[in-house]
């Protein structure tokens, strides 16, 4: 399995990308692209920047999905599965993704959204948020306790995300999760 990687439970010989990088338009597009730049083979990132205008939106999708595919990182899209697939992305990521191509990714914050993205039939959910995180600073944490229960309910794979970062991968895992989604915890990491 390729490193970045975690295997996809009941789904066969399919894998599953163990760490994401989510966009945030808070994040400078050059620290962005160095962060795309830096992810193991096998990643993804997940491009939302929704408040930009469609042709700037579309410009930094390009640029990401250029520089992701050099390093064997998937590119998905949040919002209109339609568009994702105009685009050119790997998959989709939001609500109602049964039509979506590629690998659909949905976000839950309980045991309601997590069954509900599962009904729409997603590969993924993004279970958040795992800690306290500086991109939801009101949102209340799930914590380690909480976020297991939820991880260990799901009948599709979880990715732990909010406040996450590369030293918390083997915690996620024990937690049930197949893998670990961040901005802060992968833009400003470290180069090596």
């Amino acid at each position: 399995m390729r490193q970045g990687q975690g295997k996809l439970r009941g789904r066969g010989a399919s894998s599953l990308p163990g760490v994401w990088l989510m966009t945030d338009e808070r994040v400078a597009e050059a620290d962005l692209l160095r962060a795309v730049a830096r992810l193991p083979r096998g990643a993804a990132v997940l491009v939302r920047h929704y408040g930009l205008e469609a042709s700037a939106r579309r410009r930094l999708f390009d640029a990401i999905r250029r520089i992701a595919r050099g390093r064997g990182v998937l590119t998905l899209l949040a919002g209109d599965a339609a568009q994702a697939r105009a685009w050119g992305a790997d998959g989709h990521h939001g609500r109602g993704t049964r039509r979506a191509a590629g690998l659909r990714s949905a976000p839950a914050h309980d045991a309601a959204e997590m069954r509900a993205a599962a009904r729409a039939g997603v590969d993924v959910i993004l279970l958040s948020p795992l800690f306290a995180t500086r991109s939801h600073p009101g949102a209340r944490p799930l914590g380690v306790v909480r976020f297991a229960a939820l991880a260990r309910l799901s009948p599709v794979p979880v990715i732990a995300l909010g406040g996450v970062r590369p030293r918390h991968a083997g915690l996620v895992r024990r937690l049930g999760a197949s893998g670990y989604a961040a901005i802060d915890g992968l833009v400003r990491a470290r180069r090596g």
